[in-house]
């Protein structure tokens, strides 16, 4: 589902939708960029009670698809962000994380939502996968997938919404300038990675979703 006119390292998972290609293939001649919501996905739209592996461990958490509908519905680009570590750490194939991503895909799709773009960061410094074995400016608290997907799709970072349940999620986001919201589902912020603070804290992606699209005064 990538663009075959755009080469990507092999550390950058991309799955960009029809969405998504049009805006690749429409950024140069644009001259207004849109304000995204990046999301990350683990614990923020779906379980993080234990890590998604296979699509059977891939579980939708409450509300979720009504959030990601409404941002939707709001011509609101959403584009997942998310670390894939598993990956350098063999403990799950890319074509396994197409299949946990065709999961989600048709567990949104159901509930009349979609995503327009997903990045993953597949490189893990302790991994075992000799070619992913190694820092990466995409792994968060880096913000190299929020820049890539910006470069992509023609987003404007600034008046972008990071939502995160971690703090190097928010990391990412204020690395990036964008506004930070943490979630309390997931980790909550008690990964306890790196001293950030965010912009605001709330329940879940649906009081998140609330402040994306409420008035300027709320944010």
């Amino acid at each position: 589902m990538t663009d075959p006119n755009v080469s990507y390292p092999a550390e950058l998972y991309v799955r960009l939708y029809e969405r998504g290609r049009r805006r690749l293939r429409a950024r140069e001649s644009e001259t207004v960029q849109v304000a995204a919501a990046f999301l990350d996905r683990d614990g923020v739209i779906n379980n993080k009670g234990h890590y998604v592996n296979r699509p059977a461990d891939f579980e939708l958490l409450p509300g979720v698809g009504d959030a990601i509908r409404r941002l939707n519905e709001a011509s609101v680009p959403v584009v997942v962000v998310t670390n894939q570590g598993g990956v350098a750490m063999e403990y799950l194939s890319i074509e396994d994380l197409d299949d946990i991503q065709d999961r989600m895909d048709e567990d949104l799709a159901a509930l009349g939502a979609h995503v327009d773009a997903v990045y993953g960061a597949l490189a893990y410094p302790e991994g075992t996968l000799r070619a992913l074995r190694k820092e990466s400016l995409y792994r968060k608290p880096a913000a190299g997938m929020l820049y890539q997907a910006a470069d992509d799709l023609g987003i404007d970072l600034a008046a972008s919404t990071m939502v995160g349940d971690t703090s190097t999620d928010i990391a990412a986001g204020k690395s990036a300038g964008c506004r930070t919201i943490l979630v309390r589902t997931g980790f909550a912020g008690r990964d306890g990675r790196a001293e950030v603070h965010p912009d605001h804290v709330v329940a879940d992606l649906s009081a998140a979703v609330d402040l994306i699209l409420g008035p300027p005064d709320s944010a």
